[in-house]
């Protein structure tokens, strides 16, 4: 089984430092995956800073749980494949993806947060050329 090809069909973006695989040789690859960062391999310095990096993540399982306790398994259960699917819908590689969808079936479609404002997609530092992020996403590189 060619696990390069289904390493990169399960992800959605072309990774950045740190989660690229090593190239030839075990050097990681700079042209595709960025420089080298030591800050990626640090503990967080805060206690709080891993509760707060995954805050969205603890309030929809404590959301799950109160949903499984109010209608029964079958109500989470829907709304995660709900989610997997809305998740799916990309644009291209090298297109920035609204994830209106997603956004709408979370209920955060109505509020503006940091991302919304100092997250714009279109001054991002990564473009790369459109033919090799495609070609990387199908697993052709």
């Amino acid at each position: 089984m060619n696990t390069r090809g289904l390493r990169s069909q399960l992800k959605d973006t072309v990774p950045v430092a740190g989660s690229c695989p090593q190239g030839s040789y075990d050097v990681q690859d700079t042209m595709r995956g960025g420089f080298y960062s030591v800050k990626n391999e640090l503990l967080p310095s805060q206690a709080l800073e891993h509760s707060e990096k995954n805050f969205q993540l603890n309030q929809e399982e404590m959301n799950f749980s109160s949903l499984r306790n109010i209608q029964g398994l079958h109500a989470p259960l829907k709304l995660q494949m709900e989610y997997r699917a809305a998740r799916q819908i990309q644009r291209l590689p090298f297109l920035p993806s609204s994830n209106l969808a997603l956004d709408t079936l979370r209920g955060s479609n109505d509020t503006i947060g940091f991302e919304d404002i100092l997250n714009d997609p279109a001054q991002s530092e990564m473009m790369g050329e459109p033919h090799r992020m495609v070609e990387y996403k199908l697993g052709l590189l």
